[in-house]
């Protein structure tokens, strides 16, 4: 039976009996999972409990069995993806929202900061100021936000409202070869049909390509089709590429098309001085996103959504009023009570109802180490890729496969005694994943398997880079060593 009394008191005590397992994790000193998973499938398995065994013991089966046997995500050798481990205060601040705040309504401190830390990233990334933001899971949700809006805005344009009354024509959404497949999944859900998803190609340094992009728009002229959307990266997923904003911006406004830039990922990168240039014709865009469980280290599930017209998401997205919402409310008694009114309401400029506070977390985040803190971490690790661009391009045996633009660098490993390089750098690569020390991802770009580590993660540093490379070096010389000898 849940005693509530004793359970008031608990929390502290539990939180210190997890800390003490979560902090012994982040030293990395434990084995893979699945160097003995058979020990903790056994021990956290078994039959549907029919008796509790207490909070103490579930804590000290988390530590035993669960924590220790988690992900090698947040590894800070780990850079085969662009989500990573979420930072102390970002774990700390969640748990808050968690405990006080377990739903997005309300005119509480929380909810406050909701609106506050979208405008804080707005200032921080140089938005236009007229732009306001919505929070969601990630960067799937925030793609399919800004296209939600974008398809409202384009037949809006033609005197139809597609979110009441469905889809009058096909569409037609332009994005590079290289973005993220959430745009054809976002033009999936939204009713438009992952075809409607026009593909430009890259040039050699992976961003689009205009002279495409021009020819592509000018042959749709004629056609029966509705343009939603023109969509760029700031910093592609597998490359780090920011395509050409400034032309792609204007020509969006030439053909009035929509102006979405996808900065998931990529979008902190503005704050690096040798890279902010490239952002050039941010200020065009129509929608922007970003994922703060990216580069700001939140945990996972936090991405934003930023449009110039608000109202355009609240007509997309409304799921229109709901008497066992708007009529819990007293909005008329002038605020004196947190439930006199729901707050802004961001379930309506969305696809979610039931929301976590994503924006204290992200207030809690930029609290901790200010605009001038995330510039650090973003100048040290797209220094880090250029450092480790200058390494292979000093040995032999290595190639760089693409100039980094951000914290992404591609590069593989070659010689002329083994045949097909794809399958000796894919081999390089399960064995970095197999050492468990230095865990890069691999990506294909012009036919070429790149070995492709990204460092976005706080607690990557220098010597990861370094690292890094002297593992490949190894490794590929320890796989020519051993041809020679079969």
């Amino acid at each position: 039976m849940y005693d509530e009394q004793a359970e008031c008191g608990r929390l502290t005590e539990l939180l210190g009996q997890l800390g003490e397992h979560l902090d012994q994790f982040l030293l990395f000193e434990h084995p893979d999972a699945m160097k003995d998973a058979d020990s903790w499938k056994a021990a956290l398995g078994g039959a549907l409990p029919v008796s509790g065994i207490g909070a103490e013991q579930v804590i000290t089966e988390m530590g035993a069995y669960l924590i220790p046997n988690g992900s090698q995500i947040p590894n800070p050798g780990c850079t085969s993806f662009i989500t990573t481990g979420a930072t102390s205060i970002g774990v700390l601040a969640t748990l808050s929202g968690a405990v006080a705040a377990p739903q997005r309504l309300g005119l509480t401190a929380f909810n406050f900061l909701e609106g506050l830390s979208l405008q804080w990233m707005a200032e921080m990334f140089d938005l236009p100021v007229e732009m306001k933001g919505v929070y969601s899971s990630g960067g799937s949700v925030a793609n399919l936000v800004a296209l939600g809006a974008a398809r409202q805005w384009a037949f809006e344009q033609r005197g139809f409202d597609p979110a009441r009354d469905g889809l009058q024509a096909p569409c037609r959404i332009y994005a590079s070869s290289a973005s993220h497949h959430t745009i054809h999944r976002s033009a999936a859900v939204l009713g438009m049909g992952r075809n409607s998803v026009t593909a430009i190609p890259t040039d050699k340094q992976g961003r689009l390509n205009l002279t495409a992009l021009k020819q592509q728009l000018q042959a749709d002229t004629s056609k029966n089709s509705v343009p939603v959307a023109i969509v760029a990266n700031a910093g592609s997923t597998d490359t780090g590429a920011i395509d050409p904003l400034l032309e792609m911006g204007k020509l969006a406004r030439e053909y009035k098309i929509w102006f979405h830039v996808d900065g998931a990922y990529g979008l902190p990168g503005i704050l690096d001085p040798q890279v902010h240039s490239l952002y050039d014709g941010l200020s065009l865009a129509d929608s922007v996103t970003v994922d703060p469980h990216k580069w700001l280290g939140a945990p996972v599930g936090i991405g934003a959504t930023y449009v110039r017209d608000y109202g355009l998401l609240r007509r997309a997205f409304t799921q229109e009023e709901a008497s066992y919402l708007e009529g819990s409310c007293a909005e008329d008694d002038g605020g004196k009570n947190s439930m006199d009114s729901l707050g802004i309401p961001y379930y309506d400029f969305g696809v979610e109802l039931s929301a976590p506070s994503r924006g204290a977390v992200v207030w809690a985040l930029i609290k901790e180490i200010g605009r001038s803190g995330l510039k650090d971490r973003v100048c040290r690790h797209n220094a880090m890729a250029r450092q480790v661009a200058d390494q292979v391009r000093l040995h032999p045996n290595l190639e760089l496969v693409l100039e980094p633009s951000l914290s992404i660098c591609c590069f593989r490993f070659v010689t002329d005694q083994y045949g097909d390089l794809n399958e000796l750098n894919r081999r390089i690569h399960r064995q970095l994943v197999k050492n468990g020390k230095n865990i890069p991802s691999t990506t294909l770009f012009d036919g070429i398997l790149a070995i492709r580590p990204c460092f976005v993660g706080a607690r990557t540093d220098w010597h990861h880079a370094s690292e890094l490379v002297d593992e490949v070096i190894e490794i590929g010389t320890q796989l020519l060593s051993k041809r020679k000898t079969q």
